[in-house]
């Protein structure tokens, strides 16, 4: 299992719009609207790691709203 956190930015105005679009996505734990440099924190979860860039740059990106992202890979410890 890879989980990781993905920090979103948003055009004004659409971090509820965002998140809870992203919260419907496969793979997504959680999505939640946030106050800081980014605008929605979302928690990922998959099988393996190379399902990791196809969740964030093709559906997670793809959610109208989005301006960029940065994902953080969690290391278990």
């Amino acid at each position: 299992m890879v989980e990781a956190y993905v920090l979103v930015q948003t055009a004004v105005g659409r971090a509820g719009q965002v998140s809870a679009a992203l919260a419907s996505l496969a793979g997504v734990s959680l999505a939640e609207s946030v106050t800081g440099p980014y605008d929605v924190v979302v928690r990922v979860r998959v099988a393996a790691i190379d399902e990791l860039g196809p969740l964030v740059a093709e559906r997670i990106a793809g959610v109208p709203g989005i301006t960029r992202t940065v994902t953080c890979t969690i290391i278990p410890g």
